[in-house]
């Protein structure tokens, strides 16, 4: 293995991110060490260096998505062998191990969290997409969440509605495909522009998030019509209000999971409840093995899985890019717009 080089959080509220040689990377039992080709920016990164979210070690090193090269296998590990393309959500906020981080040319990863990649899915755009399927399969499938039945290759018609707000965001358009994966019928909300998009990605009937009586007319469209629970990947109080005044007056479950906790519990409806969800929670349960082991491999190698969706923003390579690509994604006139992802190469 060549040597390992990171892009490096000092402390909490410097910038910027220094370069240098971090350790060595090698897997426990369960895990792979992957050779990054590519690694996305999300929010989250910011908001780590800025001091936002306090529960992080540092000296440390940030990044959640990667796309890349398998270089070694852990001795339990027979999904993937050396050589393998792979992507994987990288797991540094819930371990707080170096190890688990993206901005690093060498980042180790639990085999369950991770899938093999086609070859007409390049590096780039695999690496948008590990975080926004996590968190929408935890705001599916878990059992405190919806509680979905799980995305499968061949989804029997299920005769329910899932309501999933922000249908095309970077979390939300990956609800709408493994909500459809799953065999429910989708009711999405966005702007009017993406109704052709979100629908492409699945979803059968869309909703203008601008609507003045946004639940009114969610309620209108469900009448009739059995709903397994809403997800909210938009993460503001007014969505996650009007999916919970949806809900209480629509047949059907009664939860809206949510990527927010922007909410006051004492001005939600009687009977329904909001679940915050974390992308990272889901390695501990069955949820990561049926989403990462059981259907993305062969849905991405068929194409069932409608990609790519975000679309890879490319910067310059290299891991002295990564600080500037963040920079970017934090300024709202220079970040990427919607449905791209910032992307940084490290070939």
């Amino acid at each position: 293995m060549d040597e390992n080089y990171a892009a490096i959080l000092i402390r909490q509220k410097r910038r910027p991110l220094n370069v240098d040689e971090t350790d060595a990377r090698y897997p426990d039992e369960n895990e792979i060490v992957v050779k990054n080709a590519a690694v996305s920016i999300n929010p989250i990164d910011a908001l780590m260096q800025q001091g936002y979210v306090t529960n992080m070690t540092t000296p440390g090193i940030l990044g959640v998505d990667v796309a890349g090269e398998v270089v070694e296998v852990g001795s339990q590990v027979n999904r993937f062998s050396v050589g393998d393309r792979v992507m994987g959500h990288a797991l540094r906020l819930a371990t707080d191990d170096d190890r688990h981080a993206a901005f690093q040319n060498y980042t180790v990863l639990w085999s369950n969290m991770a899938s093999p990649i086609p070859l007409n899915l390049s590096y780039e755009d695999a690496s948008t997409m590990p975080l926004g399927i996590s968190t929408a399969a935890a705001g599916l499938f878990q059992k405190n969440s919806l509680n979905l039945e799980p995305p499968v290759s061949y989804p029997p018609d299920r005769d329910e509605w899932v309501i999933i707000a922000g249908a095309t965001g970077n979390v939300g358009s990956h609800g709408v495909r493994l909500a459809s994966a799953a065999g429910y019928k989708v009711l999405g909300t966005g702007s009017a522009r993406s109704f052709d998009l979100a629908r492409t990605l699945g979803a059968d009937e869309m909703v203008d998030y601008g609507e003045k009586d946004l639940a009114g007319t969610l309620v209108q469209r469900l009448s009739g019509r059995r709903v397994a629970g809403a997800f909210d990947a938009s993460g503001t109080k007014s969505s996650i209000m009007a999916l919970a005044n949806t809900l209480a007056k629509s047949q059907g479950g009664k939860v809206v999971s949510s990527v927010s906790d922007e909410y006051s519990s004492s001005e939600l409806p009687r009977g329904v409840r909001v679940e915050t969800i974390l992308a990272v929670d889901i390695r501990l349960n069955e949820v990561g093995k049926r989403v990462w082991e059981d259907f993305l491999p062969d849905a991405l190698a068929t194409g069932k899985y409608y990609i790519p969706y975000p679309k890879a923003r490319v910067f310059e390579n290299g891991l002295k890019v990564i600080q500037a690509a963040m920079d970017n994604e934090d300024d709202k006139a220079t970040k990427a717009p919607s449905g791209q992802k910032a992307v940084v190469t490290l070939k």
